[in-house]
């Protein structure tokens, strides 16, 4: 990691320390902390820093992925980060490399395996979804507005079956319903079916999703893979961004 990037984690993690603040008379800074802030003030001269002083992180910093999300490690102090490295020009590192990660992984994505939902030719999004999930019924309500608007996608859906416990079942119950469409939206819309159809192709592809979710390291639901980029959980305004630019682009083109 550049010098830069451990100066903004370090004010990242100064930020949001209150243990750090220095309410009544500070300790006056160090060499290297008073160059550190300079620099950093220097650097960055649209941020305003109302406080500055060390963080608890110490040593080297590295930098993994786990279930798709960037997180760094200071091995020396023991410390779990999780934050946005940004460079001098205001560029996110973070999501730049978390968007790498995700390119990647998509090849671990069948897409004739998938459930489609939603009409030929619209714009296509792979999402990672569970019946019982609140926040995937969220979003297909969010889907359902949006298509009311005249701004349908088409989605490809694979089932995560392993946090919460009817998850599999009403999957397979999807998969095995004779409009599948329809019940999908039918149970995300909050239904409870008396009784839950089951039928071998549609468990052995919950299974298959199931595969799927691990190669993947999808951890949580919803976990969308929007136009390459990784969108963990319901985020509206990144989904609403990327409607408007496909508008856009079909507007523009002949």
């Amino acid at each position: 990691m550049s010098r830069n990037g451990k100066l903004i984690l370090a004010a990242l993690l100064c930020a949001s320390s209150p243990a750090y603040a220095q309410e009544n008379s500070p300790e006056p800074l160090t060499e290297a902390a008073a160059e550190a802030q300079r620099q950093l003030r220097q650097t960055f001269t649209n941020l305003t820093f109302e406080d500055f002083g060390p963080a608890p992180v110490k040593g080297p910093i590295y930098q993994a992925i786990a279930g798709g999300r960037v997180i760094y490690f200071a091995p020396e102090s023991q410390h779990l980060l999780f934050a946005a490295i940004y460079d001098k020009n205001g560029v996110n590192l973070t999501a730049l490399a978390q968007d790498t990660s995700a390119r990647k992984r998509l090849g671990a994505i069948n897409p004739a395996d998938a459930l489609v939902i939603g009409p030929a030719g619209a714009p296509k999004v792979i999402e990672f979804t569970d019946p019982d999930c609140p926040y995937c019924q969220a979003l297909e309500r969010f889907w359902l507005a949006k298509e009311a608007e005249g701004k349908p996608v088409q989605r490809l859906i694979y089932f995560v079956s392993g946090i919460h416990p009817q998850a599999a079942a009403k999957a397979e119950h999807i998969l095995c319903s004779p409009d599948q469409q329809a019940t999908f939206k039918s149970v995300y819309a909050g239904a409870q079916p008396a009784t839950l159809h089951k039928c071998r192709p549609g468990a052995e592809k919950v299974g298959r999703d199931a595969e799927t979710v691990r190669k993947m390291g999808v951890s949580g639901t919803p976990t969308l893979f929007v136009d390459g980029k990784l969108i963990s959980g319901f985020q509206q305004a990144e989904l609403e961004a990327f409607l408007d630019a496909e508008t856009r682009k079909a507007k523009a083109s002949p």
